[in-house]
């Protein structure tokens, strides 16, 4: 019975608005899945070193154990062979996260300041600029234009993708793409002074007939 609702408890707190373990979108969700094969690899590394700790114990009893299985095999193939398994999958996972190749379907400059965020972007009525509320469209890929005017911050939707900083004369570039229509927790992740528990936001991913509506200049 303990262990049943014990499970549910840890269940229930994966999800929510800002759970980066209830991914909504592409970029998250390989975020998570880099996240499940490290854990992985982690727990089959404890599981060797460990198994190589019981054969330690069975020779200190008078078994015979081979020093070439300890330090060759134990200290020296089997790290690397993880190793690399990670590092090839993370650059490759990296590659598609990012996008470095794919064309975003809109732009949105995010500006952030202590202690709110600014998002403006270019649309066929003209510049539309929203505090705090991060308009895009569901389904198809966004590329955020990252800056700040006074400190560093920190942009980021768990659900969505990854953090990026926020840094004064420079912008950086992150894509986000929500699945389905609907309410996104965003925050900033670098402390920036007294308001920064306050400084949260929105990303309200619309469908495709309310995106129409917001192109032609209707209210969201």
């Amino acid at each position: 019975m303990f262990p049943i609702v014990g499970l549910g408890l840890v269940g229930a707190g994966c999800s929510g608005p800002l759970s980066a373990l209830d991914p909504a979108g592409p970029a998250a969700g390989g975020i998570f899945t880099l996240m499940s094969v490290l854990l992985a690899l982690a727990t089959l590394s404890f599981v060797v070193i460990f198994g190589l700790f019981l054969l330690a114990l069975r020779r200190n009893r008078g078994h015979s154990v081979s020093l070439r299985l300890f330090l060759i095999g134990g200290g020296l193939v089997f790290p690397l062979s993880l190793l690399t398994v990670a590092t090839v999958y993370a650059v490759v996972l990296g590659e598609r996260i990012t996008g470095a190749r794919e064309t975003p379907a809109l732009t949105v400059e995010a500006t952030a300041q202590q202690w709110r965020w600014q998002f403006t972007r270019q649309m066929p009525s003209g510049s539309v600029s929203r505090t705090d509320i991060l308009d895009i469209p569901a389904g198809r890929t966004v590329a955020v234009m990252v800056s700040s005017d006074d400190v560093i911050h920190s942009f980021w939707v768990p659900r969505l993708g990854g953090k990026i900083d926020a840094i004064p004369g420079t912008r950086n570039r992150i894509l986000i793409r929500a699945d389905v229509p609907g309410r996104y927790g965003g925050v900033c992740a670098e402390f920036c002074g007294v308001g920064h528990t306050q400084m949260s936001f929105a990303v309200v991913a619309h469908d495709a007939a309310a995106w129409d509506r917001l192109e032609q200049g209707g209210q969201p």
